[in-house]
């Protein structure tokens, strides 16, 4: 099997000296895998700023009485740190 290629973080006007934050969420659906990793990428882009990469870690499902009840996407998602306002 191939190497995996990693995902790029350059973006047109980075510096070259940018820092970026990896974070891992877990995301949850009724309905689809998709669905979940979307809602955990959403979930973030509501409280951080400037996110930059979304990568899938791992799908599990949850299940209840032989019954697949949930799809379960965690996921890392990357972006661009900022120093607070008023910091050196």
């Amino acid at each position: 099997m191939p190497p995996r290629a990693r995902p790029s973080f350059s973006k047109e006007g980075d510096k070259p000296d940018s820092i970026y934050k990896v974070i891992e969420v877990i995301g949850t659906s009724p309905s689809s895998w998709e669905e979940a990793a979307k809602s955990a990428v959403d979930k973030v882009a509501s409280h951080v700023e400037d996110l930059r990469v979304a990568e899938i870690v791992e799908l599990d499902m949850r299940i209840d009485e032989n019954k697949v009840v949930a799809y379960r996407a965690r996921v890392k998602v990357s972006f661009k740190y900022h120093e607070p306002h008023g910091t050196p």
